[in-house]
This record gives C-alpha cells, structure tokens and sequence, in this order.
C-alpha cells in the first residue's frame, strides 16, 4: 500500500517538475523571441513597449521553474572533494543535514513568496511600462520552492534513486 502511494507521489511529483521545465523554457523562448523582435523592429523606428518588464517578468520564472528540475536531476554544484574524504557514515549524515537545511530553506521561501506576493496584491503593484499585475510572480516563485521542497524531501527518503534520469 505505501510503496504504490508513494509511487504515485513519484510520479506525480515528477509530472510536475516537468511541466515547470516546460514552463521554464517557454520563458526563454519568449525572452529570446521579444528581444530579437524588439531589435530588429527598432532598425525601422517602431520598438516594442514593455520588452523590459516582459524580460524581466520572464527570466524570474525561467529561474523559479527551472530550480525543482535542477535539483531533481541533482545538478546543483557540490563540494564533492570533501564530501568524499568523509567515510560513509560521515556522509550520510553531512548529506541528511544539507538537505534538511535545504528543506527549511527552500519552505522559507516559498511562504515568503506567497507574503511577499500578497503585499503586492494588496498595494496594486504593477509592472514599469506595461502597467500589468505583477502579483502572481511571486506566488508561482512560491509555488516553485515549494516543488523544490518536494523534490528535496523524495531525495531524503530515496537517497540513491535518481528521481529523473537525465
């Protein structure tokens, strides 16, 4: 019963990680899209409005949605040099402690994600040029620490299984 819950948790988890790469790339193209445009329209005197605000918009969910994959994959830099002169149980205990403290780290910021996003709800905080809300940016940075709690608590119960394969 628990190991087919937490097979559905797996995958469940790992479907999401995914569509936040998705998303995460998607921000790319549209930076890489409206820069491009935005360039080439300014050689004809008619610049794009707002490419700033969508750039800036768009590379903090391209960096927020990017984090759980990065740390799924186990791509985030280590110090494995002096990782490696500990004995097992040395690095069993220094690796349960990083992601313990990656944990409560990552919980942090995602409920002040959420605090910091409601105060700007709340103030009508609106973006430079484009006048657009900005108050869901950081609710899905919130949303994406919060994935990336997930994905360090499934790598503290399965510390040798890879929850995605790159």
């Amino acid at each position: 019963m628990f190991k087919s819950l937490w097979m559905g948790y797996s995958s469940l988890l790992r479907m999401i990680v995914f569509a936040l790469v998705i998303l995460s790339g998607a921000c790319v193209m549209t930076m890489m899209l409206v820069i491009c445009a935005d360039v080439i329209l300014r050689i004809v005197n008619l610049p794009i409005t707002g490419v700033y605000d969508i750039v800036k918009i768009a590379g903090a969910l391209t960096l927020a949605a990017a984090l759980p994959y990065t740390t799924a994959v186990k791509g985030h830099v280590a110090i494995e040099y002096f990782f490696h002169k500990l004995n097992r149980h040395g690095r069993i205990i220094v690796d349960t402690l990083v992601r313990l403290l990656g944990i409560a780290l990552f919980a942090f910021l995602s409920w002040r994600s959420f605090v910091y996003g409601a105060q700007l709800h709340a103030s009508g905080q609106v973006s430079q040029t484009l006048q657009m809300p900005v108050f869901w940016v950081p609710y899905v940075i919130g949303v994406c620490c919060g994935v990336v709690v997930l994905v360090i608590f499934h790598n503290l119960v399965c510390p040798r299984r890879e929850m995605i394969k790159l």
